[in-house]
């Protein structure tokens, strides 16, 4: 990516999914997010809303930002044709892109259950864009992350993304190019999504760097890599204007 911070700040807007899933997340949340969506500096890349949001926010977003949302959030469970039932119902009311977390809990005994459950649901997908959320920061040691990895793209996935956000620990740069690594060696266009704790512009640069260095030039737009987050967009757009900076935003 370019050096210059301005001109940085902007693509890493672009590739931004503004998040919010928050417990007490509602209509009017939605509506705000919908419209902090299209700023000055550009437009993200997609919103990342719950479920049953997602008819609401097709009716009022800027139909060139994309609907994203969760299923099987937060826990990972291994009810696959439940999971199904909730990717065709939110692919039906609008989504474009379905983030899955994984049955990471299953990943040591059985990768094969994780491969065949985001098969199922890419199936569901329809022609929704499919994110695998592996929940890294649950998962044991490097070795467990590219088992999560591989069944992940074994079954299909499109993006490769690290967190929920909802656990003490979620993406980090380790974490973040292991799955890069992974991407990059999969013999097919896959994404990759740092998720949760990005809080600032030098946090989004240094995963946009990485991505450049393990993907290739252009792995750090969006076809390729997004940063899921609620509370930076703020500060990027504070480097875009170069304005004086606010604190640091909280991570979803």
């Amino acid at each position: 990516m370019t050096d210059d911070p301005a001109a940085k700040a902007r693509r890493l807007i672009a590739c931004l999914d503004l998040t919010d899933l928050s417990d007490t997340s509602s209509q009017a949340d939605v509506a705000a997010l919908c419209e902090r969506a299209v700023t000055p500096e550009g437009r993200v890349a997609a919103i990342c809303i719950w479920p049953r949001f997602v008819a609401f926010a097709a009716e009022r977003l800027d139909p060139a930002i994309r609907i994203a949302t969760v299923v099987n959030f937060p826990a990972g469970e291994d009810d696959v044709a439940a999971t199904c039932d909730e990717t065709r119902r939110a692919v039906a009311d609008g989504a474009h892109e379905i983030d899955l977390v994984i049955a990471h809990s299953r990943l040591p005994v059985d990768p094969g259950f994780v491969t065949a459950q985001v098969a199922a649901v890419k199936d569901a997908c329809g022609g929704a864009l499919l994110k695998t959320i592996l929940e890294t920061g649950e998962l044991a040691d490097a070795a467990t992350i590219r088992l999560a990895c591989r069944a992940a793209l074994e079954g299909g996935a499109d993006f490769l993304k690290t967190s929920t956000g909802k656990r003490p620990v979620a993406a980090t740069p380790a974490s973040a190019r292991l799955l890069m690594e992974a991407a990059a060696g999969a013999g097919r266009p896959v994404g990759v999504k740092p998720a949760g704790g990005i809080r600032s512009f030098e946090d989004a640069a240094a995963y946009a760097d990485l991505a450049e260095a393990i993907l290739g030039p252009g792995g750090a737009t969006p076809a390729r890599f997004r940063l899921g987050a609620s509370g930076v967009l703020a500060d990027l757009l504070a480097v875009a204007r170069g304005e004086r900076r606010p604190a640091a935003g909280a991570a979803y």
